[in-house]
């Protein structure tokens, strides 16, 4: 299970024993975990990862189940060869860690995973998903970049986030009922601002009995009381991606 009792704004859960089917690419002055369906496709989606970083096996495993979805998957290094947190960091030194790897701080490296999936793989259709960290900067993405047709935030903590919900378009909000990062009441306030202000499709949707980090950071084997909502959570991104890309 996930350790909850971490002051944490993304729980550690299951730390996947995972390979990964795709492969490490330079995108400019970043490092990127680069997966391929077997066909072709110009369908795309940009990976945004959490904490800890690019590298972890969890959102590589994410990625390349986009890949056997049909989609180009990518998970560039946000932190721009900065170190992502590590589970045995300061607690107390988080903050300040966070204020040098803001979620809002995305945009040129953005531009040029948008510019190498046009250029190098010929990418016509792209969407973006995050998750925690990568959620937050989901929100930030989608008031800015048209070339986004859809966006999946999981858990994307709302704390991190800027102040503006006119979304450029459909965008879709993961949380879990007893995240202790995220609370209910953020959620309400958060629908209501996209109520008010965004003029594209929204869902928010929250999964009884889950924590931060269920959809990615807890193994339906080990965790089979969670199975059903990490399954239907991985069901409904793919099917909100299909539907607007």
């Amino acid at each position: 299970m996930a350790n909850e009792a971490k002051p944490c704004p993304c729980n550690l859960g299951d730390k996947f024993d995972y390979e990964g089917q795709g492969h490490e690419v330079s995108v400019e002055h970043i490092r990127a975990y680069l997966t391929k369906p077997p066909h072709h496709t110009d369908k795309a989606v940009i990976v945004i990862h959490d904490i800890f970083g690019w590298q972890l096996p969890n959102t590589r495993y994410i990625a390349d189940m986009l890949a056997s979805k049909g989609y180009i998957a990518i998970v560039p290094d946000f932190y721009k060869g900065q170190e992502p947190w590590k589970p045995s960091d300061d607690w107390a030194r988080f903050d300040d860690w966070r204020k040098t790897r803001d979620s809002k701080d995305t945009n040129r490296e953005t531009d040029v995973v948008l510019k190498y999936l046009k250029e190098q793989c010929n990418a016509k259709k792209i969407g973006v998903i995050g998750f925690c960290w990568g959620g937050a900067a989901v929100h930030h993405l989608m008031l800015r970049y048209s070339e986004f047709k859809a966006g999946v935030s999981v858990y994307g903590v709302i704390r991190f986030q800027e102040d503006n919900y006119n979304l450029r378009n459909p965008t879709f909000f993961i949380f879990g009922e007893k995240d202790e990062h995220i609370p209910l009441n953020q959620v309400a306030e958060l629908e209501q601002n996209l109520k008010k202000q965004c003029k594209t499709d929204f869902e928010v949707k929250i999964y009884p009995g889950q924590t931060h980090g269920f959809v990615h950071r807890k193994r339906e084997d080990i965790n089979p009381e969670d199975r059903p909502c990490i399954e239907e959570a991985r069901k409904d991104m793919l099917n909100w991606l299909n539907k607007y890309i």
